[in-house]
């Protein structure tokens, strides 16, 4: 049975890390005394839910995390410094602090460390999110102990309903772009400049094609837009949304 540990301080760890291209021990203390800290652990980066939702989530709520007063949102997983680092990269997850929990000792203290051999992974620790407040742990979300991969109560909008249900939430903004494009370029500079996130989908790349954007859009030219879900539009169209907000 995983056990909450809520009220109770976090495990006393020295963390191998990587700053630069030097090996740089990190301890507990480092990450978390005065501070208000998020910390979600997952099963394994490049791993499929770690990296399509549980991580991406997190760093695009980043922002209004801080705006609530959290210092820092620690992304741990039982791999090593090299790896978490690929991973991050990778993600483009620039908001989130990585932290390699290589040889699992800080899961282990959680009482989180499990054993996935059945999948070839050896020792990995459970899904969970925390709140941890100058070392002790406020709040804990731990995913159900049944078989499989749960993902259900350690996301990043669970955490953030608990913290301020009424926080306000960024757009959620994605673009379909291709290489030379004058107007996509304006679309982005509209959105960079009123300091909004957005993703952006390029064609011609990770096989997405002009038959993906038909099949998206409904349209043949680029930017098409999607706010929330809803097709906004190309650049002129986002121009007046933007004008609006």
């Amino acid at each position: 049975m995983l056990e909450n540990r809520e009220g109770q301080a976090v495990p006393q760890v020295t963390f191998r890390t990587r700053q630069g291209n030097e090996w740089v021990n990190v301890t507990t203390d480092d990450l978390f005394a005065n501070k208000k800290v998020i910390l979600f652990a997952l099963p394994g980066a490049f791993t499929p839910t770690c990296s399509s939702t549980h991580l991406p989530r997190f760093n695009e709520l980043a922002p209004v995390f801080a705006k609530e007063g959290v210092d820092d949102i620690i992304c741990l997983s039982v791999n090593d410094a090299f790896v978490m680092e690929a991973w991050q990269k990778d993600q483009d997850a620039d908001k989130i602090h990585f932290l390699p929990d290589g040889n699992g000792d800080f899961s282990r203290g959680m009482g989180m460390l499990v054993n996935k051999t059945d999948l070839g992974f050896g020792e990995r620790s459970w899904r969970y999110s925390m709140l941890v407040v100058n070392g002790v742990i406020e709040k804990q979300f731990i995913e159900a102990d049944v078989p499989g991969d749960p993902f259900k109560v350690s996301d990043a909008d669970t955490m953030l309903n608990y913290i301020n249900a009424k926080a306000n939430l960024p757009k959620r903004i994605s673009m379909l772009t291709k290489p030379g494009c004058s107007h996509c370029a304006r679309a982005k500079k509209l959105l960079h400049d009123k300091g909004m996130r957005f993703e952006e989908i390029v064609l011609g790349t990770k096989g997405i094609s002009y038959s993906s954007l038909a099949a998206i859009s409904g349209k043949g030219t680029t930017p098409q837009v999607f706010i929330d879900g809803i097709c906004v539009g190309g650049a002129d169209e986002l121009e007046a949304w933007c004008a609006t907000q």
